[in-house]
């Protein structure tokens, strides 16, 4: 289900993004429009994402979860309406590749998480999911991969 992780360090990372603070349950209902708001923000400024789209959550409960839907970009852009500039950190993450339908997910999080765990390892609670490939690149979601980041403590 993941691919073999690794512990990487990442640079700072400018993104344009809807930040949502929505019950659990609304989270298919919301991230697709969040998703074209950014993208319809970055067409009206010129500008283009510069890597896949993703969402970064802060917390996640099991009533809310409290995230960002964006992309990167090279720059920081003009906000507009509830698109606002953010970035992704320079951090210590554990990552990894998921690969499937976007229903697995959760269990490949589980997955990952006993990893970390099994190394010794902690992480700060946050974490983020690149969306490399998913229903745009072929109906089969056998060939869909999103990348998950796990920022480490210490």
């Amino acid at each position: 289900m993941i691919d073999a992780p690794t512990i990487t360090e990442t640079t700072e990372q400018p993104t344009a993004v809807v930040h949502l603070t929505i019950p659990k349950d609304a989270i298919r209902r919301e991230m697709g429009p969040a998703r074209e708001e950014v993208m319809r923000a970055l067409a009206e400024q010129g500008a283009t994402p510069a890597g896949p789209w993703f969402s970064r959550h802060f917390r996640m409960d099991p009533s809310v979860w409290d995230f960002e839907v964006g992309v990167p970009v090279a720059a920081p852009i003009e906000a507009t309406g509830r698109v606002t500039n953010s970035k992704l950190p320079a951090a210590r993450v554990a990552r990894t590749n998921y690969r499937g339908g976007f229903e697995g997910l959760g269990a490949g999080w589980g997955e990952f998480d006993a990893w970390i765990a099994g190394e010794g390892l902690r992480h700060d609670g946050s974490l983020w999911e690149s969306y490399a490939a998913g229903p745009e690149s072929g109906a089969d979601p056998a060939g869909w991969r999103t990348e998950l980041s796990r920022p480490l403590r210490g």
